[in-house]
């Protein structure tokens, strides 16, 4: 999978904002994708009116074939790419924990077990108990890791655009 498709779960899963397609665009333009809205999106400003950049995008995946996945997929990809990002040390267990704002659906016990620790991981947590507990979501994400088909196309890259 490549950075487009990947960006498109990413739209979904609402981790991926209008201010960032823009860059989307340029790097797909980069990658060897082209058609005539993935053109016009990558020369906007990442200031421009959102609702163009948003119809922009999606004119751009249609042309391109890319479909975007429906909300119970992109939650699960936007788990798992959490999961792969933990296991990698990328980002903090807090702000996995932060990250899953939308309503994600588990389908294998070890999306449920990882979604489980996230959802109970808090800001709340004693300081006797946070290693515990980043202990075990670092478990679950690295189980998660190891037993998924949903591998993202690289290293962890929620929230946007990686350079």
């Amino acid at each position: 999978m490549d950075r487009l498709q990947d960006s498109a779960w990413q739209y979904v899963a609402e981790v991926l904002h209008a201010e960032d397609l823009p860059m989307v665009a340029a790097h797909a333009l980069v990658d060897g994708h082209d058609s005539p809205a993935l053109r016009e999106l990558a020369g906007l400003s990442r200031r421009g009116d959102a609702a163009e950049v948003r119809e922009l995008y999606v004119q751009a995946l249609d042309e391109l074939d890319v479909h975007l996945p429906d909300e119970e997929t992109a939650g699960r990809r936007l788990l798992v790419s959490l999961a792969f990002g933990l296991a990698q040390g990328e980002p903090s267990p807090k702000d996995v924990a932060d990250r899953l704002s939308m309503t994600v659906a588990a389908h294998t016990q070890e999306e449920t077990q990882f979604l489980s620790i996230a959802a109970d991981y808090s800001e709340w947590i004693g300081p006797d108990d946070l290693p515990g507990r980043e202990h075990d979501l670092q478990t679950a994400a690295h189980t998660l890791a190891a037993s998924t088909d949903l591998a993202p196309a690289s290293s962890y890259q929620v929230c946007g655009v990686t350079d």
